[in-house]
């Protein structure tokens, strides 16, 4: 069924329908006609030479170059040229159907002032499988994401290149064998195509996405570590946590004692300290934090995706053009850079417990490193060792880029967001985490390996998948498969999957 775009209803699901799952995508009747209304103002004005920036004058430092007739005409060729400065490899495809998606949902609103065949073109592009080839650095998050988005304009012009069918070719030749017509670039054509922060909120959706199912696949892992280690479970009650009343900690405590259920430790037979140590009774208040912190940045990144990033942005009830800043990414870059902490910060949180299964002085009759035949074998020594490097990585990419504003423009462009650099180092931490927690899986059930209780359906399930993909550690063999097999499998999600499947949702 189609995602209809119009400029208010889009979600973080559909995007990531649209996206990921190829979705077709339809422009709402009302939408196309409240561009059509903003673009005969448009026109109006220019008739009449009413200045409005970024149609009839420069950019920039050059905002107040006034442009004649024939120059309005060709100036938005040179404003895409000039902007499609980016560097690197391109950005993943799907990071650039969502682009396209959010774009199309700013248009939605009619104050853009583009001609309606821009926006048909970029679904006709999304629907027929053309994505631009779009470089991964280059914008500095305001004025909007300017540099990936011409290189997404360059195809109103039949330039650039695209993917198409698997293969890079060059635009035209995609666009001709999918049967989409160039429209060309007029008056305000360029400008409202690339002026907004689509691409660092298109990426941070996802993430975003990414992110929630990652944080409950931490609560299955935290699960499975607690019942390895014989944890006192009244810390994970859900009253205490009630009684404190952050959201985030509620649901936590919930989705750990789901996985729990049906579990030998929660019948009393099985004896447990008065207090564990923080880094598994604080369990539900950490990864709490993340929850709470991730809803924040949600609800910044679909307030952002329903919209107007533009500028100017022009208001035919009003007969008025209104020159700001609705460009700017802070918004998003601000709430996204904390996202990234928070999976750190729960990464953090893994590697301590897994050092606790490691341990022998601390592991509560578990072998020492989780081998029984300690001394000619090294078990589980050396997982610990590459979790905490991918931890000091995450640690380095957890710096804000939200304060690392550096002017330009001459100084017209004096704070900007740098919500790209954002986007792009929460991928790179999320990539990390997926290894991250794929060891202490890993760990927790080789623990479980050697315990005679019935742990918790959830945790079963959890077990019974890991040992699909990674066999117990009988003696030493060469690690890297089993590691790199268990952030695939942590990144695929489908321990959540079957976990839900038997325990229900973790919401």
């Amino acid at each position: 069924m189609p995602v209809v775009l119009d400029g208010n209803s889009l979600t973080i699901e559909k995007l990531v329908r649209i996206a990921r799952n190829g979705e077709k995508v339809e422009l709402d009747p009302k939408a196309m006609e409240r561009i059509k209304v903003c673009r005969a103002m448009l026109e109006d004005k220019l008739k009449a030479h009413e200045i409005m920036y970024g149609t009839n004058t420069g950019i920039g430092e050059f905002s107040e170059v006034v442009l004649d007739d024939e120059q309005v005409k060709q100036f938005q060729r040179f404003l895409i040229y000039n902007h499609a400065a980016g560097i690197g490899d391109p950005i993943p495809v799907e990071s650039v159907r969502a682009s396209m998606a959010g774009r199309i949902n700013v248009h939605a609103h009619g104050n853009s002032g583009c001609r309606p065949e821009i926006t048909l073109t970029l679904i006709d592009l999304l629907n027929k499988g053309v994505t631009p080839v779009v470089c991964q650095k280059g914008s500095v998050g305001a004025s909007g994401d300017l540099a990936p988005m011409s290189q997404v304009a360059l195809l109103m012009m039949g330039e650039g290149e695209a993917f198409y069918q698997g293969q890079r070719m060059p635009a035209k030749q995609a666009m001709d064998l999918a049967g989409i017509p160039v429209p060309g670039l007029l008056a305000r054509d360029g400008l409202a195509t690339i002026n907004g922060s689509n691409v660092l909120t298109a990426m941070s959706a996802l993430h975003l996405y990414d992110i929630n199912r990652w944080l409950k696949q931490a609560e299955i892992a935290a699960a499975m570590t607690l019942e390895a280690l014989f944890a006192n479970m009244k810390p994970y009650d859900v009253r205490v946590h009630e009684h404190r009343g952050f959201a985030g900690a509620i649901r936590s405590s919930k989705a750990i004692l789901k996985c729990i259920q049906g579990s030998d430790l929660l019948t009393g037979g099985i004896k447990t300290k008065v207090q564990d140590a923080y880094s598994m009774r604080s369990t539900p208040q950490v990864i709490g934090a993340a929850h709470d912190a991730i809803a924040f940045a949600r609800k910044q990144v679909e307030i952002e995706l329903n919209g107007v990033g533009d500028n100017p942005i022009f208001l035919p009830e009003f007969k008025l053009t209104l020159t700001g800043a609705n460009f700017q990414g802070t918004p998003v870059s601000l709430p996204m850079d904390m996202a990234g902490v928070a999976v750190t910060m729960v990464c953090v949180l893994s590697e301590r417990r897994l050092n606790r299964l490691t341990n022998p002085a601390l592991s509560v009759g578990l072998p020492a490193f989780l081998t029984k035949g300690a001394g000619m074998f090294s078990g589980l020594m050396l997982s610990q060792y590459t979790a905490d490097t991918l931890i000091v990585e995450q640690r380095i990419l957890s710096m804000p880029a939200s304060i690392q504003s550096i002017p330009a423009a001459a100084d017209q462009e004096d704070f900007v967001s740098m919500g790209m650099n954002t986007a792009i180092k929460n991928g790179q931490i999320l990539d990390n985490a997926y290894g991250v927690l794929g060891i202490e899986f890993m760990a927790a059930a080789q623990g479980l390996d050697f315990r005679e209780f019935q742990p918790g359906r959830g945790v079963s399930t959890a077990r019974s998948v890991i040992r699909k993909h990674v066999p117990h550690l009988e003696e030493d063999r060469p690690l890297y498969n089993d590691h790199n097999a268990m952030k695939a499998l942590v990144k695929s999600c489908e321990i959540l999957e079957e976990v839900e499947k038997t325990v229900g949702p973790l919401e």
